[in-house]
């Protein structure tokens, strides 16, 4: 009996709204309901008007054990964006992109350095997947062969600081299952396309649906996002770095990360986005397990 809500990204009125649709109601400060709980796939700062409140309302409800609140990418870079280089500078660079991709957070805790600083440390606490019997959860990808490896290396499925120091050393094992599960596996567009991000970053890289079979696919069929100069030719599988993919007959799994637009609706009936960009304007979605056999539509919720 498990609700599974997706990116939040500082929109804490339209949490709150989505919670109390779904028969939640705030008891000594955190919000519970009195046979379920809720499963947060990540990603609650940067972006939003209410940030702070938005981690409030989350960790209110975990401390309560009334939420499971995993690791998303931002909550990542957050901690690579504080933790400082020994030779100087930090783990992710004080660029002009990361700056402001953090800005709206760095601004909504002005003269709040403790605090923020509190929920850095509470970031290393969240796990960066979560499995049962019945499903599986993870901000962005989740690659068996990949969570096996993490499963072994994290400590109880989370980061320690030395391991933070350790995944963004560019090639490594580490960071390239931190990168695909936090961030989904990507590929080179054909030579001499690109198209411009939501943040008006311009990119030669598409994120690809990590459930299907890249055999079949073409450039344009494997893009999560659509983008319009995609053709419609088989990929060049050799830019893949692997071929595996998450199959039909495996476990549901739900995640977020993909800004899709529209109408919420399932990919498969074991493959549930609930990314719809709230942040832009679209809608903050919950998928209510209820131990069916297979995903429903009619069990999407959103405001």
């Amino acid at each position: 009996m498990i609700d599974l809500i997706g990116d939040i990204h500082g929109h804490a009125d339209k949490l709150e709204e989505l919670l109390l649709k779904l028969g939640y109601a705030k008891i000594n400060g955190a919000y519970a309901h009195p046979d379920r709980k809720v499963l947060f796939v990540g990603d609650y700062i940067d972006r939003g008007p209410k940030i702070r409140e938005t981690l409030q309302i989350v960790r209110a409800m975990v401390d309560n054990e009334n939420a499971i609140a995993l690791m998303g990418n931002h909550e990542y870079n957050a901690l690579c964006f504080h933790f400082q280089e020994s030779e100087g500078g930090h783990l992710r660079k004080h660029l002009i992109k990361n700056i402001i991709q953090h800005y709206e957070t760095l601004k909504q805790f002005q003269n709040r350095q403790n605090e923020y600083e509190e929920y850095l440390e509470w970031f290393k606490e969240l796990p960066l997947y979560y499995e049962t019997t019945k499903f599986k959860a993870v901000h962005a990808c989740w690659d068996n062969n990949i969570i096996e490896y993490l499963r072994k290396t994290l400590v109880n499925d989370r980061l320690t600081d030395e391991l933070i120091y350790q995944s963004v050393k560019k090639g490594t094992k580490l960071n390239e299952a931190i990168d695909q599960t936090l961030k989904g596996k990507e590929m080179k567009m054909p030579e001499g396309l690109f198209f411009t991000d939501k943040d008006g970053t311009r990119r030669t890289e598409i994120r690809i649906k990590w459930w299907e079979d890249p055999s079949t696919m073409t450039y344009n069929s494997i893009s999560v996002e659509p983008i319009d100069n995609l053709p419609e030719q088989p990929i060049e599988l050799s830019e893949l770095k692997s071929l595996d993919f998450y199959r039909d007959n495996d476990k549901k799994v739900f995640f977020g990360h993909y800004w899709l637009k529209g109408e919420p609706s399932l990919y498969k009936k074991n493959i549930c986005c609930l990314d719809y960009s709230i942040a832009k304007g679209g809608k903050l979605v919950a998928y209510r397990l209820n131990g069916e056999t297979f995903l429903d539509n009619k069990n999407l919720t959103y405001v």
